[in-house]
């Protein structure tokens, strides 16, 4: 998941092997969206391996990872996960063997909707547009083509600079909700020498 235009991803792989995990680092996100600058994970050993570590190496990637034993280091993708589970349950036959086919609409879905953080969609964020979506064959949509690539390109700037200076005000207003909550039940520690 994209920290800042919190855009997920979410792969149905056969097992957590590294060269499994690997691969589709390369496959499914590298090859879309191009090399990362931070790549953050749990404590899995898919994660810690060698051959994870040496790929981040060899790409520049700086790997970090949450603290050990304690997954709420990482609340944006545990709730993500969450919420796909719950979605899922949904939908999922008795036998649970065809929830990676439920995948992609659900993702779609996410993606299209108002992210509660930054106020926009996570599609808008990463791309400066909304995704059209199948209802939008069904009902129609506004056209807003532009007239050439070059409109277009500067029209996609402006946009993403105006959505992206509005997000960051919200993700850091959401940060300080955040601490001001987590604070409020902190206790006060007083050490003596």
């Amino acid at each position: 998941m994209d920290y800042f235009t919190k855009w997920p991803k979410a792969i149905p792989i056969p097992d957590q092997k590294a060269s499994t995990v690997a691969e589709e680092l390369v496959r499914a996100w590298i090859s879309r969206y191009g090399v990362p600058m931070i790549l953050h994970s749990d404590q899995g050993t898919n994660f810690n391996s060698a051959l994870f570590t040496e790929l981040c190496k060899l790409l520049g990637i700086l790997k970090t990872r949450t603290t050990a034993l304690h997954p709420e280091s990482d609340g944006m993708v545990e709730r993500f996960n969450r919420t796909i589970l719950n979605h899922l349950l949904l939908f999922v036959s008795k036998n649970q063997t065809d929830w990676d086919t439920h995948l992609p609409l659900f993702l779609l879905a996410y993606r299209s909707a108002d992210h509660e953080v930054t106020g926009f969609t996570t599609a808008g964020m990463l791309f400066g547009r909304t995704l059209r979506l199948p209802c939008d064959i069904l009902f129609g949509r506004p056209s807003d083509t532009p007239s050439s690539p070059h409109e277009y390109l500067n029209n996609l700037e402006a946009r993403l600079e105006s959505v992206h200076a509005f997000a960051r005000e919200r993700i850091k207003l959401a940060s300080e909700r955040m601490k001001t909550r987590y604070d409020s039940g902190a206790t006060g520690h007083h050490f003596k020498e």
